[in-house]
């Protein structure tokens, strides 16, 4: 069941100057990002500021995002919480707005074991027929999701198919590989390592990156899936100076900073979130002029 292959957006969520989410400029971005070639939308997840976006505005979000897509790649909901019970409602939510997949961040905070992780991620899964990509991040949930634990997942939950692994550890991503044997997908969580991952039997990214370069994202892992490797080493080299600084200060704050330099009108983060200072504005805008997104 797989959900695509390619380049999946982790979409920034654009704002007004009010705070309100600007849904004309979402409109904008979708329509860029289709355009631009990218293979999925991927909608509230951390790039988009779930966090605190609060329920309404969160399924409004997703609801526009389907609407405006019309089918034409599939949008994947970010519904994942620390709180099983809430994660069930936002993807019950979900699928009824018509979203094609949930992306389910590992919990956060509370520090499960890797029973309560399965526990937690069956649960949500049991409650919903969407195909469901679980999100490893450790740098930002304090919790790893180990390769024997997903794998137990994608043997006892038929719709849990993959996963989006940012642990930045690829001994990890390897032994995950190993477990599953093509059973799950993998997705790289981290721009920089999208080559080495599909290298492993990975199928793509769901990239920071592709939200200011979605065509040059889409080619990198079409490369590596069509067997092209030196084409693909070679983006994935070329585009490591704008990676570094779209991470220079904590995601999302430089995409929304580039996202505006490319006339989005994305507008500023929400606090606890800044504003992209002024002296890494200009280091960004050079990365971004030497890879050609601006």
């Amino acid at each position: 069941m797989t959900i695509f292959k390619g380049s999946g957006v982790a979409l920034a969520t654009p704002m007004k100057e009010n705070g309100e989410v600007n849904f004309d400029s979402l409109e904008r971005l979708i329509e860029a990002q289709i355009a631009g070639g990218t293979d999925a939308l991927i909608i509230c997840g951390t790039s988009g500021e779930a966090p605190t976006l609060d329920d309404p505005e969160h399924l409004e979000t997703i609801d526009v995002a389907v609407k405006v897509t019309k089918g034409r790649v599939p949008v994947i909901a970010g519904t994942g919480s620390n709180n099983t019970a809430h994660a069930v409602m936002m993807s019950e939510e979900s699928e009824k707005l018509g979203a094609d997949g949930l992306l389910l961040v590992t919990p956060y905070y509370n520090k499960a074991t890797q029973d309560g992780l399965y526990r937690h991620y069956r649960t949500i899964a049991g409650a919903t027929k969407l195909p469901c990509i679980v999100y490893n991040v450790p740098s930002r949930t304090g919790t790893n999701i180990l390769p024997e634990t997903m794998a137990r997942l994608a043997r006892d939950q038929e719709n849990i198919v993959a996963i989006k692994e940012a642990s930045g550890n690829i001994s990890q991503v390897a032994k995950l590989a190993a477990l599953t044997d093509g059973k799950l997908d993998i997705y790289s969580g981290n721009d920089d390592q999208i080559v080495p991952l599909c290298s492993l039997g990975g199928i793509g990214v769901i990239s920071v990156l592709a939200n200011v370069a979605p065509r040059q994202t889409h080619d990198m892992v079409m490369h590596c899936l069509e067997g092209r490797w030196k084409e693909a080493r070679d983006l994935q080299l070329k585009a490591l100076p704008l990676v570094e600084q779209l991470f220079i200060e904590v995601n999302p704050i430089p995409v929304k900073a580039a996202l505006n330099m490319q006339g989005f009108e994305v507008g500023s983060p929400r606090l606890p979130l800044t504003e992209l200072t002024d002296a890494h504005k200009e280091t960004l805008r050079k990365a971004m002029i030497e890879f050609g997104c601006l």
